[in-house]
C-alpha cells in the first residue's frame, strides 16, 4: 500500500524532526514563523483532534476551505490541509464568490464573517503572528481556531485512510488521497533533489504540493514569503535561508 500524507509527515518527524520542513515569511507584517518537522507534526495532530472531537467530523466529511484562497501559502493553511487529511475529510477550495453545498465545516481566515452561513459550523482563524485567538469573542457557531486548538491533545490516533478516498477539489480537479502525491511527484518532473527552495504563493493546489508535498516525497524544506517584496529582498531571504530561488 503506497505512504499517505499523514505518513509522510509521521516518517519525517521520526527521521528528520528537528530540521526546518516549511519557513513564513510575511513581510508586511515582518513575521517570520519557522516549523521544524516535528512541530508542524504537532500542529496537524491538535489540528486532526479539533476536527475529530470537537467538530465531529467524520472521515469523508467536506470542509470548505476559503482560507487556501485568501491565504494559500500560510503556514496555518497548509497545518488545515494536512489535517484535513490526515482524519479523511474532503478539502474543498470554492471557487470565487461560490460555497460547497456538501460542506460539513467552513476554514476562514481573519474574514470569517463573510463565510457565516446557516446550518454550516465554521472555524475562524486570526493568522494573529503569535498564535493568538480573535480579537473578540466569536458567536455561537463560529470556532475561534487559535483559542480551542491548543487545548487539544498533541497525538492524534490516526486512523488509517483509504488511498482510493477523495481528499481534494478544486477547479474541477478530484483528487484521491493517492492521486495527491502521485500529482506533486509528477509536478517535480525529472528534479527530484532534496532542496530548500523559496517560494512565492501561487494558486492552492500549486502552494500546497510545492510547499509542503514535495519535501514529505523528496526531502528538503520550503521557504514561503508572502505580501509585497522586491527582488533584493526575495534575493536577501534567499541567501539567508540558504535556499535556492527558482527565479534564477
Amino acid at each position: 500500500m503506497s505512504p499517505l500524507t499523514a505518513d509522510l509527515l509521521r516518517t519525517r518527524a521520526r527521521t528528520a524532526g528537528s530540521d526546518p520542513l516549511l519557513t513564513y515569511y510575511d513581510l508586511a507584517a515582518g513575521e517570520r514563523t519557522e516549523l521544524s518537522g516535528v512541530t508542524f507534526a504537532n500542529w496537524v495532530d491538535k489540528t486532526s483532534n479539533l476536527l475529530v472531537e470537537e467538530c465531529l467530523l467524520d472521515a469523508g466529511a467536506v470542509v470548505e476551505l476559503p482560507l487556501a484562497v485568501s491565504h494559500p501559502g500560510h503556514w496555518v493553511t497548509l497545518v488545515w490541509e494536512l489535517a484535513c487529511w490526515q482524519v479523511g475529510a474532503v478539502v474543498t477550495v470554492p471557487a470565487p464568490g461560490a460555497t460547497a453545498a456538501d460542506a460539513a465545516l467552513v476554514v476562514a481566515g481573519p474574514d470569517w464573517p463573510t463565510a457565516v452561513r446557516p446550518g454550516v459550523e465554521v472555524v475562524a482563524c486570526s493568522l494573529h503572528p503569535l498564535g493568538l485567538g480573535l480579537p473578540a469573542a466569536p458567536p455561537t457557531g463560529v470556532i475561534d481556531f487559535g483559542l480551542e486548538v491548543r487545548s487539544q491533545p498533541d497525538a492524534y490516533a490516526a486512523v488509517p485512510q483509504s488511498g482510493l478516498a477523495p481528499a481534494w477539489r478544486s477547479d474541477g480537479d478530484q483528487l484521491t488521497q493517492a492521486d495527491l502525491l502521485s500529482r506533486a511527484l509528477a509536478e517535480a518532473g525529472t528534479d527530484r533533489e532534496p532542496r530548500r527552495t523559496l517560494l512565492r504563493p501561487r494558486t492552492p493546489w500549486a502552494t500546497v504540493s510545492l510547499a509542503l508535498l514535495r519535501p514529505l516525497l523528496l526531502g528538503g524544506s520550503s521557504v514561503v514569503v508572502t505580501g509585497p517584496a522586491t527582488p533584493g529582498q526575495l534575493d536577501r531571504i534567499a541567501a539567508q535561508e540558504r535556499a535556492t530561488d527558482p527565479r534564477g
